[in-house]
Parts: structure tokens; C-alpha cells; sequence
């Protein structure tokens, strides 16, 4: 758990005089060709989603944006100052002007220590470079940085005490993710990161460049950078290492957005993929995020039921236990226990794994179907489906989970599934009832804390999703 010390302001290592922030940054992005269309403006605002508040920037070319913090969901954000029309080019990133392990002052040196410095993140480098950056008086990227929240106050769960992220969050899968993270980053820390500062003390204060600091840094590398996706021929490649992008990480998130980022070889494109009218915030996407997911990695959610990609979960040891239950011999229980091995063996189940249920279809759909197949088949028919591999006559007519088509799944197979749902929503401290009085009573809500009021936008909506496949088995 982060502990609860004084964390590092951002406003202090990065001040940049008396000058006003945005406008700092704005004369940078000019300076480093950064092009912002005079039809959008940066803007900073209440709630805050990953990439800050609503943004009003004024520059030249492209559509009319501000970056600003009125009239934004969170933080700063961008706004369009006119009507900006599907297809327009909102503002241009050349590639030099992003912050990554090969564009930041000690790339040189994180280049010949490749080797040393590679982890399971790939993050390593990256952390390295915005350390170093953070704190070198004269860094090129100092207004760039006027812009990021104050670090001792982002939102992610792994910044809550423990007691509070596990009661909040019980069921929603956050709190196993977070704990996950901790570990790895504390042993990335220990393992790699330290022993590299501690090699160079000319660049690194170990005083200042602590594991406080670096939490931080992670979770906002997580909230805020960006991973260029890798072209179809180079799938068999390890992913491109994450980078800053100034601008297009202003920007928030919604799963109805209306802007996209596009990738070039000597720049990024923000570019509008709707109509978006005057006044109104432009928005990004960071994927197809659950609320779950989003809580986790940028700290904030979209409130039920705006977020259509929101999904829940059934662990997959849930399904395995709910099938045991319906066991009555040792020799049933044995033969269970088969079936299981024997998914394990074509991968389509693991002890941490889940099944994925989105609120039209199921995202693991051949896992599920295959699952439901090998535990509800007869012993004889299992027999013959194992000495085959899993091969055979593979009928799909019945296992196609999109949601609407579950009643017509063989009633065993129902069954099943309706148990392994049951067992699901007992992992959550309170049921769908609770939590549906206290989201209707807008009194109630508003003395709820902000964490509170995030949890139970999580909570909520994945039981909403898990409460629908429900009826659907009966």
C-alpha cells in the first residue's frame, strides 16, 4: 500500500515563474512545432478523467480548439471554440516533440543500458527519463509539465489506504489488480531502478527519486501516456514502449468519443471522427475500458449507464466451483476435476483467469461455450471429446453467447452458467437493491466521497450486466 508520507507536489519542481500555465505550454507547443487548431481551446475543469479537464488551445492551423479548465469534465481538457466536422485535423504532435527514452535528455545513456534496464513492464526507461526530467532545473519539457496534476493527488486506487480500496471495491477485481501492481513495481523499483540511480548519483538523487515518487510516476504513466499499436505484419513483435504525448494527453475519455489519435511516421494526428458543435469537450479514447479498468488505471469512471463498454467479470475458478457443487460421488468430483485438467490443456481456462461479459455479448465467448461444453457433456461424450483433443464435430449452433441468444442454450448448460452468476454476486459486499437505493436518492449520493461515489459507479454497473445473463438463464 502507498503509505500516506507527504508526497512531492508537482506545482514545485515544475513552477515555471509567474507565468500562467496554459499560456507557458502554449508558446512551448509553438516553439516545438506543436500545431493546435485555432478552433479548440484548453480548458481545465471538475472531475478528473485521464488526460486532465476540457482544453482550449489558440494557435494556428488545423480546427479552432482551447485548452482550458471551464467547461471540462476534469482537470484541464480541450474545447472546441467553433464547429469542428468529422474528419477535421485538430492539432499535430511532431514526433520530436514527444517525451520519450529517446528524445529525453539522458537517452543516450538509457540507449547503452538497454540491457540493464529491461523489465516486465517495458516501463523502466521511460520512469528513468521523466524522473531525471522532473526534477533538472533547465528541462526542455518544464512547461510541458505545468499541465500534470500535482502527483501527491492522483486518484488510483493504489493511492487509497488498503482497508478502504478492499471494502469499496470487494468483488469488482480492483483490488487484487492493485495489489498485483504494488508488488511488481516495488520489485522493478528494488531490482532495477535503484541500483541504475544509485551508478549515476550526478543524475539521480536518491533522496528525492524515491519509490514514493515513482509510484506516483507509474500511475501516471499509466493514466496518461501512449502506446503506439504495432502495424498487423509486426504482431510477433514485443509492444512499442510507452511515450508522452503533449496535447493529446489533455484530452479525456469517453466511450462515445468524437476524436481519435493517428499515427505517421514523422508525427501524430489528433484528428475529430464526429461532429463536434461549439463549446463542447473533445474527447479521446484509451479503448474499449470497463469501468474496472478505468478506476484502475486512470482513476476515474464513467457514471452508469453512459459507459457501453462496461463489463463484469465470472472468475473462472467460480464457474469450476459451482460445477463441484452439483457433484454428489467422489468418483463425480474426480471426474470434475478431469474435465477441468483437460481445459486447462486447450487453454481455455487458468486459475486467474475470467470469463468476460459485456453488455451485448460475451468478449470471451469460445472459452465460455467450450467450458459449459466439457463440464455439462456426459461422462461417455467427454471420453470421446478428450481422445479427440477437443476436436470432433464442433457445433456451434448452441454455443453462440451473444446475449440474446443464452435462453437458447441446453438447460444444463443454463444451469450452470445461472450458479456460477450467483456465486459472482455473493463476492460483493452489498447486493443490487443496496446499491440501486442509494444511486436513485441523489441526497443519499451527494454525502457519499468521491471514492464512494467511484466505487459505487463500479459496483453498480457490473452487477447491472450480471443481473441481466441472470434473467436471461431462467
Amino acid at each position: 500500500m502507498a503509505t500516506q508520507a507527504k508526497r512531492p507536489r508537482m506545482a514545485e519542481p515544475i513552477a515555471c515563474g509567474d507565468q500562467d500555465p496554459v499560456a507557458g505550454f502554449l508558446s512551448w507547443c509553438r516553439r516545438v512545432g506543436l500545431e493546435l487548431s485555432p478552433k479548440v481551446s484548453e480548458r481545465a475543469g471538475g472531475r478528473r478523467t485521464r488526460g486532465g479537464a476540457r482544453a482550449a488551445l489558440t494557435s494556428p492551423p488545423p480546427a479552432q480548439v482551447e485548452v482550458s479548465r471551464q467547461g471540462t469534465v476534469a482537470g484541464y481538457g480541450m474545447v472546441a471554440r467553433e464547429s469542428v466536422q468529422a474528419g477535421e485535423l485538430l492539432f499535430v504532435v511532431p514526433r520530436a516533440a514527444i517525451l520519450s527514452q529517446y528524445t529525453c535528455s539522458i537517452g543516450g545513456l538509457l540507449e547503452r543500458e538497454r540491457g540493464a534496464l529491461q523489465s516486465q513492464s517495458g516501463w523502466v526507461p521511460l520512469l528513468l527519463a521523466l524522473l531525471h526530467e522532473l526534477q533538472a532545473p533547465a528541462s526542455h519539457w518544464r512547461p510541458y509539465f505545468a499541465l500534470w496534476p500535482e502527483l501527491g493527488h492522483l486518484k488510483h486506487p493504489m493511492f487509497w489506504p488498503e482497508e478502504e480500496r478492499r471494502r469499496l471495491l470487494q468483488g469488482t477485481g480492483v483490488p487484487e489488480a492493485v495489489e498485483k501492481d504494488l508488488d511488481s513495481i516495488r520489485s522493478e523499483y528494488h531490482s532495477i531502478v535503484l541500483p541504475f540511480m544509485e551508478a549515476h548519483p550526478d543524475l539521480f538523487s536518491l533522496r528525492v527519486h524515491s519509490l514514493e515518487l515513482y509510484l506516483q510516476l507509474v500511475a501516471l504513466v499509466m493514466a496518461y501516456s501512449f502506446q503506439e499499436p504495432l502495424e498487423e505484419e509486426e504482431d510477433e513483435k514485443e509492444p512499442n514502449s510507452p511515450v508522452m504525448v503533449p496535447a493529446a494527453d489533455i484530452l479525456n475519455h469517453l466511450a462515445n468519443h468524437n476524436a481519435n489519435l493517428e499515427y505517421s511516421a514523422d508525427c501524430l494526428r489528433m484528428v475529430a471522427t464526429q461532429p463536434i458543435p461549439k463549446g463542447h469537450e473533445i474527447f479521446n479514447t484509451y479503448g474499449q475500458m470497463a469501468n474496472w479498468q478505468l478506476i484502475h488505471m486512470y482513476g476515474f469512471v464513467e457514471p452508469y449507464p453512459d459507459n457501453t463498454d462496461d463489463t463484469a467479470d465470472i472468475q473462472m475458478v467460480i464457474v469450476r466451483e459451482a460445477a463441484l457443487q452439483g457433484t454428489k460421488t467422489e468418483a463425480e468430483r474426480l471426474l470434475l476435476y478431469e474435465r477441468w485438467d483437460f481445459l486447462c490443456k486447450l487453454e481455455m481456462v487458468g486459475e486467474e483467469g475470467a470469463f468476460v461479459i459485456g453488455r451485448e455479448e460475451v468478449l470471451t465467448e469460445e472459452e465460455l461455450t467450450t467450458t459449459l461444453k466439457v463440464l455439462c457433456m456426459p461422462a461417455e461424450e467427454f471420453r470421446e471429446f478428450k481422445d479427440q483433443d477437443g476436436g470432433g464435430d464442433d457445433k456451434r449452433e448452441e454455443g453462440s453467447l451473444t446475449v440474446t441468444n443464452i435462453p437458447k442454450l441446453k438447460a444444463s448448460w443454463r444451469q450452470l452458467l445461472r450458479n456460477s452468476i450467483l456465486l459472482t454476486l455473493q463476492t460483493y459486499a452489498t447486493d443490487l437493491k443496496t446499491d440501486k437505493d442509494v444511486l436513485s436518492n441523489k441526497e443519499v449520493y451527494a454525502k457519499l466521497s468521491w471514492r464512494e461515489q467511484q466505487a459505487l459507479q463500479v459496483r453498480y454497473g457490473q452487477k447491472m450486466i450480471l443481473h441481466q445473463l441472470l434473467e436471461l438463464t431462467n
